[in-house]
């Protein structure tokens, strides 16, 4: 391969490493080309499963600033570049493995930290992240009804007595005609059938005096 030719190559390896969010390294000795296209295809929707040189892939992964995969480059090389959800990309390797023993796991890298084939067997385990966002989802309005009826449930309340009230008031029905009774009940009559309403300016009469005085105490 020429030299233009080996520096292309690790250009390209090194953005795909950069525009991953994880990679795992494997080692696929003694598999088929048959059984490589099915591995591609099981992970394709989250990752990228690409056959590579140890020599220049160790060159990008330097590039890269990739570390995780010192010195473990030997043997026939593929590397999965996960752009999806790493879950899955995990998944569809741990399964593929389980059922093709020649498939080895060798190591990963998720956001940068470097990852054991055991880490990538345990991340397989997880559920998925549509999975985690159904559950929030479903939590969350659980939540959101909840506080709906905490909230509605104060003014329902209210409403009960506001009509209740009134109820009570309309049954009642003269209650308003309280205050003209206890008007006319101080007004006295005269002998003459007049009404006497000296009570009322005394009292009127009274009232700025008492004002007054208080205003020169103070």
């Amino acid at each position: 391969m020429a030299n233009s030719e080996k520096t292309a190559a690790i250009a390209e390896i090194t953005g795909k490493f950069r525009e991953s969010g994880a990679a795992v390294l494997t080692e696929y000795r003694g598999l088929t080309v048959a059984q490589l296209s099915q591995l591609r295809s099981s992970i394709r929707e989250h990752a990228t499963y690409a056959v590579v040189k140890n020599t220049l892939t160790e060159l990008a992964a330097k590039e890269a600033g990739v570390t995780a995969f010192d010195g473990q480059f030997q043997g026939p090389t593929a590397i999965a570049f996960v752009t999806g959800d790493p879950v899955e990309a995990a998944k569809g390797l741990r399964d593929f493995a389980k059922a093709n023993p020649l498939l080895v796991i060798k190591a990963g890298v998720l956001d940068g930290k470097p990852m054991t084939a055991e880490e990538i067997t345990k991340l397989a385990d997880l559920e998925s992240r549509e999975v985690l966002l159904a559950k929030l989802a479903g939590a969350m309005k659980g939540s959101l009804t909840k506080a709906v009826y905490l909230f509605a449930a104060p003014l329902a309340q209210t409403a009960r007595v506001v009509d209740a009230l009134r109820a009570k008031v309309e049954a009642q029905g003269g209650g308003t005609t309280a205050a003209p009774e206890a008007a006319a009940a101080d007004e006295t009559p005269a002998a003459d059938g007049t009404v006497d309403a000296a009570p009322a300016a005394e009292a009127s009469s009274d009232a700025p005096t008492d004002v007054a005085e208080g205003g020169d105490e103070s």
